[in-house]
């Protein structure tokens, strides 16, 4: 009798730790026999996607004096490098209507930008709070246009106190920013681990490091900067144009370097215990982006415009590993 109650409490055993091993993390067995797992887990993931940017362009060009002329009969007005252009006797049908400050100047269009968005991460589940995800995280936007002719354009106070509506300047420019960023992650659900076969939804927040590269070529198409000595010092004239081209080599670019505040919002879904596929949307906010000249050696910058409170939305799929 004795016999059969052992080998009845023996099978108990065995069943109850097998059935046990089927849905426990892999753990450890402590010295009185018992099974343990704090739940922690590395994490690997990739992802890519879209990245749609926003922001609000301000001209940061710096206060620049340009004079204008404007034509008895028609109104309309020239800069003083047009007039300079003309002969004696069409410099006669214009007069001068006084000096305005081209930095007063607002900017015709915002940024607003679709792009390609990449990135990939390292973390681990949270030891006994396995709901909680924390990750460091490298994100790469592409390389996006910003080309605008006019760049600034809107009414414009002269000394003479005329208010006369006028252009300036066209602009080519590129933008590509990566960010390195620490992020925590809450995944909403139950039980001892994450399920197979299930939506799983989660949050995050998180803090980064965004370095935004830019470049700039300005072309001096209306004729309002090239009257002005100090900005000859980054750029070169070209039919009596002045052009303004950053230095070819990549190492002189100027470079926005920023703290950024992530959030973020999304779902998982289990292929297995360890593979998840994940679906979510990454908000980026990135305080100010600056475009910038420079003279021909990169050792002088002017910057020009700037893009603030940039904020980055990047809709990714990827997929993540935890074992």
């Amino acid at each position: 009798m004795k016999k059969n109650i052992f080998i009845s409490s023996l099978m108990m055993l065995v069943f109850a730790n097998s059935a046990m091993a089927g849905w426990q993390y892999d753990g450890y067995y402590p010295n009185d026999g018992y099974y343990e797992d704090d739940g922690s887990r590395f994490i690997i993931g990739f992802n890519g996607g879209l990245s749609f940017a926003k922001s609000k362009i301000k001209n940061e060009m710096g206060a620049l004096q340009a004079t204008y002329f404007a034509n008895i009969d028609s109104g309309l007005v020239i800069s003083a490098t047009a007039y300079d252009a003309l002969d004696e006797t069409e410099q006669s049908e214009w007069t001068d209507i006084g000096v305005g400050d081209i930095s007063k100047l607002p900017v015709k269009e915002d940024f607003s930008k679709l792009a390609f968005a990449a990135g990939a991460y390292v973390g681990f589940t949270v030891p006994n709070h396995n709901n909680w995800r924390i990750q460091a995280m490298y994100d790469h936007i592409s390389e996006t246009n910003y080309n605008q002719n006019p760049l600034f354009e809107g009414d414009l106070t002269l000394s003479s106190g005329d208010v006369v509506h006028v252009y300036s300047t066209g602009a080519k420019s590129t933008i590509t920013t990566d960010i390195v960023s620490a992020m925590a992650f809450y995944d909403f659900y139950e039980g001892a681990s994450k399920q197979s076969n299930k939506f799983i939804p989660y949050i995050g927040l998180g803090v980064g490091y965004a370095v935004s590269k830019t470049t700039l070529k300005i072309s001096d198409i209306f004729g309002d900067l090239s009257g002005d000595n100090d900005l000859l010092n980054y750029g070169k004239l070209e039919n009596n144009v002045l052009v303004f081209d950053n230095p070819s080599d990549a190492n002189k670019y100027p470079s926005s370097e920023n703290i950024a505040a992530l959030g973020a919002i999304g779902f998982s879904y289990g292929i297995n215990e360890t593979t998840f596929f994940d679906l979510g949307a990454r908000l980026i906010y990135v305080p100010k982006i600056t475009w910038s000249v420079s003279n021909s050696d990169g050792t002088n910058h002017r910057e020009w415009f700037a893009a603030e409170n940039m904020l980055y939305t990047n809709i990714m799929a990827g997929i993540r590993f935890e074992f």
